[in-house]
């Protein structure tokens, strides 16, 4: 018996060893194909979508920053590229792509741009000197990988890409040799730069006449038209520089919004779905947590549409991030936002002009919680005039990711990341104080009573406390549990995630905090249906000794639910009424 025992307990031993010991397969902040596919990192297979992109010679595809693009560039590489020809069974075996390969696999003349890593300056001499440097290279290697097929040929124009480029392309036409095939990834990465810098001159000179960007794209487009590039293929933000570049590039073919492209960036629900299985298998040994962590990243993750009838998507760089940080520990980090997702928020004021312009957006999003939107207006042409006009605004926030459609004519904030970025950006415009002094004292004893009145009371006197009086008659609920949100997670989320409006078989229940696994808040639930009344309502629910009837069912409803789909959760509901700035009541149901 004893000897069964120690045998049962090493292996219990052994397992947990295994999977402490289990190497990290999530791919964060790999965006090397061939270097994911060698050392057997997961991989959500976008390969099928391969074939679509044949049918194009300029294609064009727009996403917001981190969402994939570099990884996408560098799978085409690996495909097209004929030096890759021996490796194809390797990079792409078990891939979609792998079993139904198309023609022209490992054909072409593989040239990688990245304008990313463009240096900026001050001045168009030395924007065009950081140009050259930058992107001489990739033609010289292209030309070096393939030196079976280009013999004894020199460049004798060293130091310009542009000349370098048709230099090669010229030869390939003169011997017939197998086509170029182009990749730029963030073609608009250092012209964006300028317009945040509030640089227009120098991207006005950029994008015309004869500078080297656009005698760049001259060369593309006349080396498509002359047979020596199959495709060029592009990655970007936004497509102002695109349209910008008018007669220099206008063979350009923007796929972004086009039905079979929709989900060739971003996670779906079922790519997610199995790909967080297999990290609760691989690393925490079995499925258990599967609900829980599936509402947790719906709550803080989900929220992408790209078309008024497109799925939802996940933004790919912010999953994978949460899923490397999990499979660390086996359990839910303690920072659920990759810092390096935030968006610029030079991007907000640069948008939006004026202070007056910037507080009316950050009041529609923030307290309506939407922008209308004319859905022929995101296939428009969109150059930078366009770009900053204010009826244009809510086009532009979706290019940069900051909305999202909710229908074919409202736009919405994705999700809870963006819902924090522009509750804070508000909080700045309008002058509201940070001050941690203000709010930690009732959070350190939360700590201790698990109290959740004091948070009310905290929210209503020193955060609301900060608005003028005027302005009580024009915030409403969404802004209340939104700036509620947004001041509870500063303090909060090492121990509760959040989810605004949840959804739940009785309808949206406006907030809740879910004590996170592992820590020891884990079960303990917090449901609250928030209500807010204006200056006229105000005396009359402050003189309520309980709340009403309906809202006591509406949040019973909703804990109900939590209750259901989690019989271990200690869940715990809330009614808060908040009447203007003449005070507050929380009632426990």
């Amino acid at each position: 018996f004893f000897i069964v025992l120690i045998y049962w307990y090493f292996c219990l031993y052994r397992k947990k060893r295994l999977k402490i010991m289990a190497r990290i397969t999530i791919p964060y902040a790999v965006a090397d194909f061939a270097d994911l596919r060698e050392r057997g990192f997961y991989y959500v297979d976008k390969t099928n979508y391969i074939p679509g992109l044949e049918d194009y010679n300029a294609p064009v595809f727009l996403r917001p920053r981190r969402f994939g693009k570099s990884l996408l560039i560098s799978m085409l590489a690996s495909y097209y590229d004929r030096t890759k020809a021996p490796r194809f069974e390797e990079l792409f075996g078990g891939t979609w792509v792998g079993t139904h390969p198309t023609q022209e696999h490992n054909q072409y003349l593989v040239i990688r741009y990245d304008f990313s890593k463009m240096v900026m300056a001050n001045d168009m001499q030395g924007l065009a000197r950081n140009f050259d440097a930058l992107n001489c290279s990739p033609v010289e290697i292209m030309v070096e990988h393939n030196r079976d097929l280009f013999g004894d040929f020199q460049f004798t124009n060293r130091g310009n890409a542009a000349q370098m480029l048709e230099e090669a392309l010229a030869y390939i036409r003169l011997y017939g040799l197998p086509k170029a095939y182009i990749l730029i990834d963030e073609y608009d990465n250092f012209t964006n730069q300028l317009l945040t810098s509030y640089n227009d001159p120098l991207y006005e000179e950029v994008t015309t006449n004869d500078s080297f960007l656009r005698t760049f794209f001259k060369v593309i487009k006349a080396g498509i038209g002359e047979g020596s590039i199959r495709t060029c293929f592009c990655t970007g933000v936004l497509p102002v520089t695109m349209d910008d570049l008018t007669s220099g590039y206008n063979i350009a073919e923007i796929l972004t919004l086009k039905p079979g492209f929709l989900n060739m960036l971003g996670f779906t629900y079922t790519e997610t779905e199995k790909y967080l299985r297999y990290v609760l298998r691989k690393y925490s040994g079995s499925e258990e947590q599967f609900e829980e962590i599936w509402q947790l990243i719906v709550s803080n993750y989900d929220g992408y549409r790209f078309s008024p009838s497109g799925e939802r998507l996940f933004n790919s760089t912010i999953l994978t991030y949460f899923f490397k940080n999990y499979a660390e520990t086996a359990s839910i980090p303690p920072e659920l936002i990759d810092e390096n997702l935030r968006t610029d928020i030079n991007w907000i004021r640069r948008l939006t002009l004026s202070l007056t312009n910037a507080k009316e957006m950050l009041d529609a999003l923030v307290i309506d919680d939407e922008l209308s939107y004319n859905v022929s207006d995101l296939s428009s042409k969109f150059n930078k005039k366009k770009f900053f006009e204010k009826e244009f605004y809510p086009v532009s926030l979706f290019y940069l990711g900051m909305t999202t459609l909710k229908s074919a004519y409202r736009m919405v904030l994705p999700n809870m990341t963006m819902r924090s970025i522009y509750m804070d950006y508000y909080n700045q415009l309008n002058k509201i104080e940070g001050n941690a002094s203000r709010y930690v004292p009732v959070y350190e004893l939360y700590d201790s009573n698990r109290s959740f009145e004091p948070l009310v009371q905290n929210y209503f006197e020193q955060y609301l406390g900060q608005f003028p009086a005027q302005v009580f008659d024009k915030i409403n609920e969404n802004f209340i549990r939104c700036s509620f949100y947004e001041l509870v997670s500063r303090y909060l989320s090492h121990c509760y995630t959040f989810a605004i409006e949840q959804n739940n078989s009785v309808g949206r229940s406006d907030f809740e905090m879910i004590g996170i696994p592992g820590t020891d808040y884990y079960t303990d639930d917090r449901v609250v249906e928030f209500k807010y009344y204006r200056s006229k309502d105000a005396d009359r629910m402050l003189a309520l000794t309980e709340p009403l009837a309906e809202h006591v069912e509406q949040v019973k409803g909703y804990a109900a639910d939590t209750k259901r789909k989690f019989p271990n959760y200690h869940v715990r509901s809330y009614i808060v009424y908040i009447c203007a700035n003449k005070g507050w009541k929380c009632w426990e149901v």
